[in-house]
């Protein structure tokens, strides 16, 4: 792989100084907080899959992981484990399309495919957050045991990304077998939504991570971020690591994967460490 180096797109978040808040107080809603195996192995079934038109031989496929279509060919994947809006959110499919425009394939989890999961507003107890990370960090493996059996994934070429809750499991992966990770609108530092970061970047491993400087929840720009040393970015974690990149875009909402950054960062990305 090239150098890609630590690029720090520089930005003045405002409004972070001294302003005091008092800090709101969040809900949680249902009770199941831990997978079945039967709900697991849902999780994956009901993956919004999206392959480009090389992996079928005719037009690209979308729809879920259980419907593909039979394979023409091998093609780089990218599992992508959404936030804590599941997969209604309309940007993780319209990104998942424009993934596929690239010749790169997608599978995003389901991780409401467990009944009565428990979702929150924030702020709540870190607990509560700590089962919910623990709940997609094993989606995270049944997704990418189910994707190296593809018949369409080349196994030796996949990337694991994530967005807000789940860029969480997404950083602390440490199983290996993956090019590189993608970590967006998370700072992988101490803060209200986790115990410990417990970041499991490997050395010099490739990781992009990108995150707005005014982000409402992990940037210093969050009164009750709990944490008055943050930086609202990766940096911290991945200091010393050569193949790690930074965009840090200036008023940007939490949501940002399909900006013009964020995709021309992700494009740059996905061609450098998943090329043949």
């Amino acid at each position: 792989m090239n150098t890609i180096g630590m690029a720090l797109a520089v930005a003045v978040a405002l409004g972070t100084g001294s302003v005091r808040a008092q800090q709101p107080q969040g809900e949680v809603k249902g009770s199941a907080s831990a997978h079945t195996a039967a709900s697991l192995a849902a999780s994956v079934a009901n993956a919004a899959l999206v392959l480009p038109a090389r992996a079928t031989g005719g037009a690209a496929f979308a729809g879920k992981f259980s419907d593909a279509p039979p394979a023409a060919a091998r093609v780089p994947v990218v599992i992508f484990i959404h936030g804590s809006s599941g997969l209604g959110l309309a940007a993780i499919g319209e990104w998942q399309r424009w993934l596929a425009s690239l010749g790169v394939a997608s599978v995003a989890p389901d991780s409401f495919a467990l009944p009565d999961r428990i979702t929150y507003t924030s702020p709540v107890d870190k607990a509560t957050y700590e089962k919910i990370h623990a709940m997609r960090a094993a989606e995270i493996d049944a997704a990418l045991a189910a994707v190296r059996r593809q018949p369409w994934a080349d196994p030796g070429r996949i990337v694991l990304a994530g967005t807000s809750e789940g860029s969480v499991a997404v950083a602390r992966y440490s199983g290996g077998g993956i090019s590189g990770r993608i970590v967006y609108a998370w700072s992988c530092e101490p803060n209200y939504f986790v115990t410990d970061p417990r970041n499991g970047f490997g050395a010099d491993e490739p990781v992009l991570n990108v995150i707005s400087a005014v982000d409402p929840f992990f940037s210093p720009s969050n009164p009750w971020l709990g944490n008055p040393s943050a930086r609202g970015h990766c940096a911290e974690a991945l200091r010393g690591d050569k193949n790690a990149v930074i965009v840090l875009i200036p008023g940007a909402p939490h949501t940002l994967i399909n900006l013009p950054a964020a995709r021309n960062a992700t494009a740059a990305f996905v061609a450098d460490v998943l090329k043949p």
